[in-house]
């Protein structure tokens, strides 16, 4: 990693029990030509791919809920959000991963997404990046009931949802996950679906 605005860069790891968690010490030059000495702390879970299904003819999209422990622990009453399907690349590419998690968690087979753009989603912490993608569906394309998969403790419960009622979920609160906020934008904002 080469840059002649960060200098003396030193990581150690401080956990990594699920994923990895390090501290940083470096030098950053400032604007006004000065070194200043920083610390920060940086969680690698490694990147993620992201899907918005939509079906154009019906006006309809699916999105999944399931229990994420961190928005529990941070006031989520009972701990439950509705997303896009989602997942870790792990050691696939995005397209190939986001294939793979929209039959694993919605239960469709999809062939022809398209990438629509990527994302660091939260830059200060975290050294993800997320790739975003569409996908039209219909009703032909479902081979099974989705859900996760069990040796992942996945719970999801799939969720097909008129895309008007999914934007006003997202004025009502209902809907607080920004990855799922950005797709169902993207989507009113590119005329995806009536």
């Amino acid at each position: 990693m080469s840059n002649n605005h960060v200098r003396n860069l030193q990581t150690t790891v401080l956990s990594d029990n699920w994923y990895t968690l390090r501290k940083a010490t470096y030098e950053l030059l400032g604007r006004d030509g000065e070194w200043q000495a920083q610390q920060r702390e940086a969680y690698d879970r490694g990147n993620g791919a992201v899907i918005l299904l939509y079906n154009r003819a019906e006006g309809t999209v699916i999105l999944t809920k399931q229990f994420r422990l961190p928005t529990y622990l941070n006031g989520n009453e009972d701990g439950y959000l509705i997303e896009a399907c989602a997942g870790l690349l792990d050691e696939h590419n995005p397209k190939d991963c986001i294939r793979k998690e929209t039959e694993e968690e919605t239960g469709y087979k999809i062939t022809q997404l398209q990438k629509v753009f990527e994302a660091y989603m939260s830059p200060g912490s975290v050294t993800e990046i997320l790739y975003f993608f569409v996908a039209e569906y219909s009703k032909d394309m479902k081979i099974s009931d989705g859900g996760g998969l069990a040796d992942e403790t996945e719970s999801i419960e799939v969720l097909e949802l008129e895309f008007s009622k999914a934007l006003e979920m997202v004025k009502t609160g209902e809907i607080k996950d920004a990855k799922t906020i950005m797709l169902l934008q993207y989507a009113q904002i590119n005329g995806l679906v009536s």
